[in-house]
């Protein structure tokens, strides 16, 4: 009965077997020793028949943990010899992918990093966590080199920062899925070169992008515009609002050095009126009604009125609202506006852009502010394949069922 229950317990299919089960509880750790069937011919990848063993050798995998006891699987491997005379290693069903560890180990061990970090998880399970660091990059690198994106048509792209001194990533996400498929170092053209040349890897014509959306950077404009030359560019309203934004605080920085009625506004001027409290949408309104003598209320005015005008969804609405903004803006003495108008001037057409693609990168910024998370709780992350692997693992939505089966639930 208890070899049923071991054999049960562990999965363990004929031709395998339980030779023997050796529990120490000082160190609460079980070594279940597994051997196969005498005589059996054993069938190997790319190699017509079965082959009889030839040879064996001892070969030990961490399992699962049985109760509180740390459980290993002692197991006495075949080696077989081929019709033309070159020897090879039986593999087992349940190996995992990393020497040492079962499939259903690893299994546990992603799982578990997909919400701690990798530290954490190390303690837990009782390896290095260079281990199971290990385990992840080999599971992401597989799963990712099996994955098809031959339906992605629309893109997200967006730099976070990996670690201090300036040393950023670029992302690329599938809009329509909300995943990343791509992840590189640096913030140029390049990146954008390379996301080309990865999107051809997995079943992707850079041609056949129809939109991309990104912010204001002159090095991801020049990069689409070469790699993926059919993409429609769309900068989202949020980018160019968050502009708008800062150029109010500038103004008020500027002005309340001679008007210190102006101190103490900051989050009144920045913060949607919606999310102000009575006294500050007073301060607020009594602000707008010197908007004659007040360049800061006048630069939240234009603020304002930019956010509404970029609501519009009739694109030649938007074109001549926008010229007209601009054109006021220019006009008038608030000279941090003035940037935000030669900006929107200087990308005018991937402006327009959001009237009829409505595309944001406000997921894939969300993504970013995940993986920061996840570097702060890590204390950082010292390799940009480290980095990568976080990043596939909180939102690269990645098929590891086809790496391994226990991954499916």
């Amino acid at each position: 009965m208890t070899q049923q229950i071991f054999d049960a317990a562990l999965g363990i299919q004929s031709p395998w077997y339980i030779s023997d089960v050796d529990l120490n509880t000082d160190t609460q750790v079980l070594t279940t020793k597994i051997d196969f069937e005498r005589g059996y011919r054993f069938a190997v990848d790319d190699v017509p028949d079965q082959h009889p063993a030839h040879d064996t050798i001892r070969k030990q995998y961490r399992h699962l943990n049985f109760f509180q006891h740390e459980c290993y699987l002692d197991v006495r491997i075949p080696k077989v010899k081929l019709p033309d005379g070159t020897i090879r290693q039986v593999t087992p069903e349940w190996v995992g992918k990393l020497s040492g560890f079962t499939l259903l180990f690893e299994a546990l061990v992603m799982a578990l990093t997909q919400q701690m970090p990798f530290r954490a998880v190390a303690r837990l399970v009782n390896i290095s966590v260079h281990r199971v660091m290990a385990i992840c990059e080999r599971y992401v690198d597989q799963a990712l080199a099996q994955a098809d994106f031959s339906e992605v048509t629309r893109l997200a792209i967006d730099e976070t920062l990996r670690a201090k001194g300036h040393d950023y990533v670029t992302l690329a996400a599938d809009m329509d899925r909300r995943a990343v498929i791509f992840v590189t170092e640096g913030r140029d053209a390049s990146a954008i070169h390379r996301l080309a040349e990865d999107l051809k890897e997995h079943n992707v014509d850079p041609l056949a992008i129809e939109s991309v959306s990104i912010d204001m950077s002159p090095a991801f404009k020049k990069g689409c515009g070469e790699a993926l030359p059919n993409a429609r560019i769309t900068f989202d309203k949020f980018h160019v609002i968050a502009h708008a934004s800062k150029a109010v605080d500038q103004m008020r920085r500027i002005e309340q050095k001679t008007d210190p009625s102006l101190k103490g506004l900051r989050w009144t001027l920045l913060k949607h009126r919606d999310g102000l409290s009575s006294k500050q949408q007073a301060e607020l309104d009594h602000l707008i009604s010197q908007m004659t003598t007040k360049r800061t209320a006048r630069a939240w005015i234009y603020k304002e009125q930019l956010s509404e005008l970029l609501n519009c969804k009739q694109i030649n609405v938007l074109h001549a609202s926008l010229n007209q903004w601009s054109m006021n803006v220019m006009r008038s003495k608030v000279e941090p506006m003035k940037e935000v108008a030669r900006m929107i001037r200087n990308n005018f057409e991937g402006i327009v852009a959001w009237a009829q693609t409505r595309q944001t990168n406000g997921f894939i910024e969300a993504i970013n502010g995940l993986f920061q998370a996840s570097k702060r709780r890590a204390r950082g992350y010292v390799r940009f394949k480290t980095t990568r692997t976080v990043i596939f693992l909180i939102a690269g939505k990645l098929d590891y069922d086809r790496v391994n089966p226990h991954m499916k639930n």
